[in-house]
């Protein structure tokens, strides 16, 4: 049987509609009715070539949630209809860095809408390994952003060792921000500053307890300095992946600050490594992807309403290419949009 998915068909090109057929179910895999799919910044790049996408053609989607369709010989976790959340990453489990806990490096690891097809699809198949159980109180929407723009905030607080009283600075809140906004007062950091340069995005995660710092308005640098009394912030997120931001987060840090380092590009930054690195012992880290054992927690946070996703979800749209292919245009101009969603 065949089913709709939308496909890069080779990078530089709008993605396109295509009847394929419905994938066949292993023995400890799942078949998933799609039903969000989110569209990621790192989908743009994918399509504009900047990331290789392989095999081609591939279905991009690596935010998705679902409904289980069928399950393997040998699954037991999981029944028809149970709701559930995908981790992107489909790992071996057997390698070195599998049993280190390091799984986003796995040996032989596949990324879903990467190297393995996504969820900008009807149904995907995926190993009940990478499935988790998604609770009735979270929408299919947030399930499916939360396994990629939350996930990977959760890995970027872990990696920047945020702990109570902390100053941060999240610069970019999109997608992943505004969830970062949220998960920093969970860590139990006294001050959040959110930078951007659009209004609406700064006002939702003014909503969310944080100090807006309009980018457009004033130097960021300097009023993060100013509203710490000169002192900078222990933790800086990067999650634009701009020269300009990057530099600017290395800049921000106090005396033994972290800049975390999430946001994709294939640029380089210059940071004057005495005055700004060494002079102060700040660290700059870098974040891959996240860790599976780190979502349930997510999960309970959303949950529960301690990371709230609903205003996170700004549009959906069709499993249409057309539709599908104007947000990534938006995204590529960082428009208003916090997250669009593919309700298929």
């Amino acid at each position: 049987m065949k089913m709709k998915a939308v496909r890069l068909i080779e990078p530089g090109r709008p993605l396109e509609l295509q009847a394929v057929d419905i994938p066949a179910v292993g023995a400890k895999d799942i078949l998933v009715r799609v039903k969000a799919a989110g569209i990621c910044h790192s989908d743009a790049h994918y399509r504009a070539g900047r990331s290789r996408v392989h095999p081609l053609p591939l279905t991009l989607g690596h935010e998705v949630a679902g409904v289980v369709e069928q399950v393997g010989a040998e699954v037991d976790t999981f029944r028809k209809d149970d709701r559930v959340c995908l981790h992107y990453m489909v790992t071996c489990g057997d390698c070195v860095y599998c049993r280190q806990g390091h799984e986003q490096f796995c040996t032989s690891g596949k990324m879903l809408g990467k190297y393995r097809d996504g969820g900008y699809a009807a149904y995907i198949c995926i190993p009940a390994r990478s499935a988790f159980l998604l609770p009735a109180e979270i929408s299919f929407a947030q399930g499916a952003i939360m396994m990629c723009s939350a996930a990977t905030s959760l890995h970027a607080l872990y990696k920047g060792k945020v702990k109570p009283g902390d100053a941060v600075a999240v610069f970019g809140v999109g997608g992943l921000g505004m969830a970062a906004v949220q998960m920093a007062r969970c860590f139990g950091a006294a001050e959040i500053y959110a930078v951007d340069i659009k209004k609406n995005k700064l006002k939702i995660a003014g909503g969310f307890g944080a100090i807006s710092i309009n980018a457009e308005e004033s130097d960021p640098v300097n009023e993060i300095k100013r509203l710490t009394g000169g002192r900078g912030v222990d933790v800086a997120l990067e999650l634009i992946g701009l020269p300009q931001t990057m530099k600017q987060a290395v800049q921000s840090l106090a005396i033994y600050g972290r800049a975390v380092m999430a946001g994709i590009t294939e640029r380089t930054f210059e940071i004057a490594p005495y005055e700004e690195l060494l002079n102060k012992e700040a660290e700059i880290i870098g974040v891959s992807d996240h860790l599976a054992q780190e979502i349930p927690l997510l999960i309970e946070w959303v949950r529960h309403g301690r990371l709230d996703l609903s205003e996170v979800v700004t549009r959906t749209v069709p499993l249409d290419a057309a539709a599908i292919n104007s947000a990534l245009d938006q995204l590529e101009v960082f428009t208003d949009a916090v997250r669009v969603v593919i309700a298929p």
